[in-house]
């Protein structure tokens, strides 16, 4: 079940379908999906897959945490994944269902420190979406990031909203990005869904560069994408569907980040121009810091 903004966001709820549809070419799963809107037809459909055929039923971002846990433990023969799924610290989780988890921070400080290293103007800016501790991950590391290059470059911080809704308005995520690069910056990273897609309109309008997130999402903006933190949605999806038709499920927490490709950042051909050589090697040595354990990226 699909998160607030649906299949089409360019972002995460499309990587999350993309594991989905790997499964199905590579291990024959047939599946079904649903979108939700805001409010509580979320609980609602989840029960409707729940007492269907699937043998695992998946919730798409971290609003879907407690109705998830709730129908895990009403439905015991069941087994439940979910996205950025909220752990309570303490909290035991149902044996049949799985927390998936991304070391966002540390991609996003692999960005940071590229853009830190590349910006011309010493102004850098974050366009977020819902204000909540997952999306501050992202802000945290891309603020440490930046700061471990150039420690004297500021970083112009806006965030779209305080409900769902934040991840779904590109007009908001546009008025926000335009106020940042007149305000100097002249690079921007987003974490907010679709509301992205504003973000990437503003860098096309101002000739200023935008950074990507969850999916590689050059193709929105050719030219003004200097790079996307990928968060990999999709091999979460797809490894767990892998181990559930094997046989080797195993209930509980499940952390992705750098070291297995669970978050990574796009350097190919089409933007090879806009990074030099040096920046990459740079951007390479923190990288194996962070997976070697020598740096320790703050989450918050």
């Amino acid at each position: 079940m699909f998160d607030v903004g649906g299949r089409g966001d360019k972002s995460f709820n499309d990587a999350a379908y993309a594991g989905l549809e790997r499964a199905h070419r590579e291990l024959g799963v047939n599946y079904a999906t649903l979108e939700t809107g805001e409010g509580t037809d979320r609980e609602a459909q989840l029960r409707q897959l729940a007492a269907g055929k699937a043998r695992i039923v998946f919730g798409v971002g971290f609003l879907f945490s407690d109705d998830i846990k709730a129908l895990a433990r009403e439905f015991p023969e069941k087994k439940f994944a979910c996205i950025d799924f909220t752990v309570v610290p303490g909290e035991t989780l149902p044996p049949n269902l799985m927390a998936l988890k991304f070391r966002e921070q540390d991609g996003s400080y692999l960005v940071g420190a590229l853009s830190g290293l590349l910006t011309k103007t010493g102004s850098l800016g974050f366009v977020g979406g819902m204000e909540i501790p997952l999306i501050k991950k992202f802000e945290a590391g891309y603020r440490a990031g930046v700061g471990a290059v150039n420690p004297q470059a500021k970083v112009i911080v806006k965030y779209a909203g305080n409900t769902g809704g934040a991840f779904k308005d590109p007009t908001k995520g546009k008025e926000l990005a335009l106020a940042e690069y007149h305000a100097g910056a002249d690079i921007i990273f987003h974490a907010s869904g679709s509301t992205g897609l504003g973000v990437f309109e503003a860098a096309r309008e101002t000739k200023k560069l935008a950074i990507g997130v969850d999916s590689d999402q050059y193709a929105e903006a050719p030219g003004f994408i200097l790079t996307s933190m990928v968060k990999r949605v999709d091999t979460a999806v797809f490894s767990t569907i892998r181990d559930v038709a094997a046989g080797h499920w195993q209930g509980g927490v499940r952390e992705f980040g750098l070291g297995d490709e669970g978050v990574s950042w796009v350097y190919d051909e089409r933007n090879q121009p806009l990074i030099p050589a040096a920046v990459k090697a740079k951007v390479d040595s923190l990288q194996k810091e962070i997976v070697a354990g020598r740096i320790h990226v703050p989450a918050e």
